[in-house]
C-alpha cells in the first residue's frame, strides 16, 4: 500500500468514526486504531522529508490548495484565485473564519511566512519563489504573487501533496525559525490539535479534535474537501517487548518483520462521540 493511500485511508476511517457517532447516540467513545510501520520523530513538516512526518503535517496543519481524487487541485485553506489574462498576476483569498489552534485568526501575514519559509526549503518551492517577483499582502485575507516570469504550475506547488508539504504555521514561527531547523512549537490550523504533553518519544502521540477548525462545506475528496473529524487519536510506536505484552500495551495489529521479529506497528486510535 502506498504512502498516499496509508494517508487518504486513515483520514477516511477518522471520518467514518466520527460519522458513526453522529448517527446514533454512543454511550462511551470508541477507539479506532490505524497502524502504519514508521516512527514520528520529526513533527516539523518544513524541515523534515519523512513521509510520517507529512502525514502528521496534514492532521494538525492546512495546505492553501488540496489535491482531490482525481488529482485535481482544489481551495483548501484559500476561498478563490484569480490568473491575471497573462498568467503573472495571481490573488489570492483566504476563507473566513481559519484560526490556529491558540486562536489566533489565520492571516495573510501568517500565509507569505510559510510559504518563504517553505519555498526556500523544497525543491518545488524554490522553483516557484525564483519566478515570484513580489508578494503582496493586501490585507489579512488577501495576498498576491506577481510573477516575474511565467510559471505553469503556481497552484501544482501550493497544493503539492508530497514532502515538503507548504502547510501553513504562524508568521511569529514561520519568520524566525532557521532554514535548516525544526520549529520548537508545533502550531497549526488544522483538524486535530496535537498534544506535546502527553507525547512519549518512540512511544505515542495523542491528537485531539480541534473545536475551531471549519471544515469545508463539501465532502471530503482524496485530500481535498471537508474534514470531519474523529475526537482523538493515538500514535503508537514499535516496541520491542513480547507479544502479548506489547498487543495488550497498544492494542494494535502486528506485524512479523523480514527477520522474523515482531513489532507492535505504529498506529492511532480515533474515537469518536454523538
Amino acid at each position: 500500500m502506498s504512502i498516499s493511500q496509508t494517508l487518504k485511508l486513515s483520514l477516511t476511517a477518522a471520518l467514518i468514526a466520527w460519522g458513526a457517532g453522529g448517527a446514533q447516540a454512543q454511550p462511551a467513545e470508541r477507539p479506532l486504531r490505524f497502524v502504519v510501520n514508521v516512527g514520528l520523530v520529526n513533527l516539523d513538516p518544513i524541515s523534515s522529508p519523512s513521509f510520517v512526518t507529512r502525514n502528521f503535517g496534514y492532521m494538525v496543519f492546512d495546505t492553501l490548495v488540496a489535491q482531490d481524487s482525481r488529482g485535481e487541485f482544489r481551495p483548501q485553506m484559500l476561498e478563490s484565485w484569480t490568473a491575471s489574462e497573462d498568467r503573472l498576476t495571481w490573488s489570492f483569498r483566504l476563507r473566513p473564519g481559519l484560526a490556529f489552534h491558540d486562536g489566533a485568526p489565520v492571516s495573510s501575514e501568517d500565509v507569505v511566512a510559510s510559504l518563504r519559509r517553505w519555498g526556500a526549503r523544497d525543491a518545488v518551492g524554490r522553483r516557484l519563489m525564483a519566478a515570484v517577483g513580489e508578494i503582496r499582502i493586501v490585507d489579512a485575507q488577501n495576498f498576491v504573487f506577481v510573477l516575474s516570469r511565467p510559471f505553469g504550475g503556481v497552484i501544482a506547488a501550493l497544493g503539492k501533496p508530497s514532502v515538503h508539504v507548504p502547510v501553513i504555521m504562524p508568521a511569529r514561527i514561520a519568520s524566525t525559525t532557521q532554514l535548516m531547523a525544526q520549529a520548537t512549537e508545533i502550531m497549526g490550523s488544522g483538524p486535530f490539535l496535537f498534544s506535546r504533553q502527553e507525547r512519549v518519544p518512540g512511544e505515542r502521540a495523542n491528537f485531539r479534535r480541534n473545536p475551531r477548525y471549519v471544515p469545508r462545506a463539501e465532502a471530503a475528496d482524496g485530500l481535498a474537501g471537508g474534514r470531519s473529524c474523529a475526537s482523538s487519536v493515538r500514535r503508537c510506536s514499535p516496541c520491542p517487548t513480547p507479544r502479548r505484552a506489547c498487543r495488550s500495551f497498544c492494542k494494535a495489529k502486528w506485524i512479523t518483520s523480514n527477520t522474523r521479529r515482531s513489532t507492535c506497528c505504529r498506529g492511532f486510535s480515533a474515537t469518536g462521540t454523538s
